[in-house]
């Protein structure tokens, strides 16, 4: 026996019984207790228990038609998760505070800005990245072509959330005029200042989609 357990032996005789040993072994039997009730046992079988109030992490969510498990964090964003996590990173982040629009997608065919939604708020609705939007035989959406007929962006940086938007766009209102497109893409900001060749992409937008 060490002398430092025989001088806190001696302690536990001569003072209140607590020491520095009976302290640690108090803390890892209070743990091994904590972490065994985080389990149930049945049929023979543990079972990880879910703590009262907490949230779970292993949640589905539907990505572009597909379902996909994932493990989330509480406080975890879409953006996190779709780029991060799922390894969709069309989806760009950008100021990361609702202020951009790199990060818009949709949300049940509703623009969202994804840095500023927590992914187990999506659970049970569907979710469109710009991944999404091409036609399984390759066919590209009419936002996609009309940004290749118009080259509307430079660096490109905040296309996807533009893109996104103009899907919205498109499908509320098909008839958009260049004023209204302008409105409605307001909450997308570009680096580049590129918004005449982006409101020329948005016209573009519109006219394929009513040929479509």
């Amino acid at each position: 026996m060490g002398d430092v357990e025989q001088v806190e032996q001696q302690h536990d005789v001569e003072g209140d019984g607590f020491s520095r040993r009976t302290f640690i072994k108090g803390v890892i039997a209070t743990g091994a207790s904590v972490s065994a009730s985080s389990y149930v046992f049945k049929d023979g079988s543990v079972v990880r228990a879910q703590a009262p109030g907490s949230v779970e992490r292993l949640v589905t969510v539907t990505v572009n038609g597909q379902q996909r498990r994932v493990d989330v964090l509480p406080e975890e964003t879409l953006a996190t998760t779709l780029r991060y996590k799922l390894g969709l990173t069309g989806t760009k982040i950008g100021c990361d505070r609702s202020e951009c629009g790199a990060c818009t997608v949709l949300v049940d065919g509703v623009p969202h800005y994804s840095c500023s939604m927590l992914t187990h708020q999506v659970r049970g609705r569907s979710v469109q990245t710009i991944e999404g939007l091409e036609a399984a035989d390759g066919t590209l959406h009419p936002v996609q072509q009309a940004v290749i007929d118009e080259q509307g962006f430079q660096c490109a940086f905040c296309m996807p959330g533009f893109v996104m938007n103009m899907v919205a766009l498109v499908e509320e209102n098909p008839s958009a005029t260049r004023a209204e497109a302008a409105q409605h893409l307001s909450g997308n900001l570009c680096r580049c200042a590129d918004y005449n060749k982006i409101l020329n992409v948005a016209e573009r937008a519109v006219e394929l989609s009513r040929r479509s």
